[in-house]
């Protein structure tokens, strides 16, 4: 070997040297050093942890509905459907099929391997990092604390600073239901997230923006981490002019608006086929006076629409409708803020030009822009120009229309005539693509973003039917070889 080649990386940090010099260290080696016994936990152990998680979930349902409230506004009827629903949702569904995920599963020998066994079993990676985001910051992190327990992993859970509530309360249930080498939660800021990522976890799910996510990713590079990314991105829907309109917009402005559009999954902007658009305005309209001003009080008094959640965020919203505007969008509905109480109307934008920022960055608020098309080639071509969606939605009672949106988009989910409510499915894949996102979570493929499944072959005693094949390449094994490639 060359001196060269054996000179050790420029740079490089051993993972040892990594643990000790973190001031997090300790924890991670109590957690490294409990991994072993949660590794030969049964299914029976790890359900009734889980059952555990579910219980205080319904026990303290209030306590959450409040958390949320104090971090901002988010209506009790919301938390209920969006937090603690989705969670008991997936625990439930994992509960029930943990046994068969655990279970190794046989694979058939191919015919030049005849003779021999094959499975693949599964194991937990090990310690295993959870960065959650604010935006729905008790069930993106109980969520993912659900298939890495099931999983059988040790887990630290880094929950969003800009929710401090929701944090404090998700540090007393991983206090009261786990060891602190079982799952520990740490709080803090950026500063505490970047000392986590120096630490070489089997496994990183962080769930945020994609410009944090590439972060992320480097962090997990220095140790060759395992990675799911949930991340964002601009998502459209597409209503054609076959589709119900009413229907569609009552679902466009739910999906929406839901928790004041801070949804990765809401759909970002409309592409609204010609013809139809002002009759889709006019439902849109509407139905947003239908969900958030019933009573005709207004809807700054509405107490179903949750508030921006700080003023940072706020002031980045009002920045984005006022470039709009100043583009010359015209507001078709809403507009009016209040940053007295991070107020922002659910605001319907048109004749937006391609300059404004609106239709350039991810909006994750109130703001929905609307724009135009003839042909549904237009839209796809103005969709795959930019960089990948994390959902796609499609309006149309045409299939051949819905066919064509599904296969001509690349998006990291879709739902077709309905918004979000793919992302609360259990046996679908959730996750983006591309820029949107790495990896999938939620039931099955939560279960093994946390696991590695280990093929097994076992061959018999004293036989394989390679044999014949082994060195020395005389004549005769070079052409049992030849035969082989040409028909195996």
């Amino acid at each position: 070997m060359s001196e060269t080649a054996a000179a050790p990386l420029e740079g490089f940090v051993s993972p040892t040297t990594a643990v000790a010099a973190n001031r997090y260290g300790a924890a991670f080696e109590a957690l490294c050093q409990r991994t072993p016994a949660l590794r030969q936990e049964d299914v029976a152990a790890r359900r009734a942890r889980l059952q555990k998680l579910s219980n205080w979930l319904h026990a303290h349902r209030t306590d959450i509905q409040q958390a949320l409230l104090a971090d901002f506004r988010k209506p009790a009827a919301e938390t209920d459907l969006t937090e603690i629903w989705t969670s008991l949702v997936e625990l439930k569904h994992t509960m029930s099929h943990l046994k068969k995920w655990m279970a190794p599963r046989r694979v058939a020998a191919p015919m030049a391997l005849l003779g021999t066994r094959a499975w693949v079993q599964v194991e937990p990676k090990g310690v295993v990092l959870i960065i959650s985001p604010w935006n729905y910051p008790f069930y993106l992190a109980v969520g993912p604390l659900i298939s890495a327990i099931a999983a059988g992993n040790a887990v630290v859970i880094k929950p969003a600073e800009q929710t401090p509530a929701t944090a404090a309360l998700l540090q007393k249930l991983c206090e009261e239901l786990f060891r602190s080498d079982e799952v520990l939660l740490l709080q803090g800021d950026k500063e505490v997230a970047t000392e986590l990522l120096k630490l070489p976890w089997d496994h990183i799910f962080f769930t945020g923006s994609p410009e944090v996510g590439k972060i992320v990713m480097r962090a997990a590079a220095e140790h060759l981490s395992g990675l799911t990314l949930e991340l964002g991105g601009k998502n459209p829907a597409v209503v054609d002019e076959t589709a119900n309109l009413r229907d569609a917009a009552e679902k466009i402005v739910w999906g929406k608006f839901l928790n004041n559009g801070q949804t990765c999954v809401a759909p970002d902007y409309l592409l609204v086929q010609e013809s139809v658009q002002p009759a889709l305005l006019r439902e849109l309209t509407a139905a947003i006076q239908r969900a958030y001003n019933p009573a005709g009080a207004g809807i700054e008094r509405s107490e179903s629409l949750a508030r921006i959640v700080n003023q940072h965020h706020f002031a980045r919203l009002a920045g984005l409708l006022e470039d709009a505007q100043t583009r010359g969008a015209t507001v078709a509905a809403g507009g009016t803020v209040d940053a007295l109480q991070n107020y922002i109307e659910p605001t319907i934008l048109t004749n937006v030009p391609a300059s404004a920022r609106v239709l350039e960055e991810e909006i994750f608020g109130p703001l929905l822009p609307v724009l135009t098309f003839k042909t549904l080639p237009e839209t796809t071509a103005y969709i795959n120009a930019r960089l990948k969606p994390l959902a796609q939605y499609v309006f149309s009672t045409n299939a051949e229309n819905r066919r064509y949106l599904l296969e001509n988009v690349s998006a990291g989910g879709a739902g077709v005539n309905e918004t979000v409510l793919h992302f609360a499915h259990p046996e679908l894949p959730t996750g983006g693509v591309g820029n949107s996102g790495l990896g999938k979570a939620h039931g099955h493929s939560g279960f093994l973003a946390f696991s590695n499944e280990k093929g097994v072959l076992r061959q018999r005693v004293g036989f394989t039917g390679i044999k014949a094949m082994y060195p020395p390449y005389t004549s005769r094994v070079q052409k049992l070889i030849g035969l082989l490639v040409k028909y195996l």
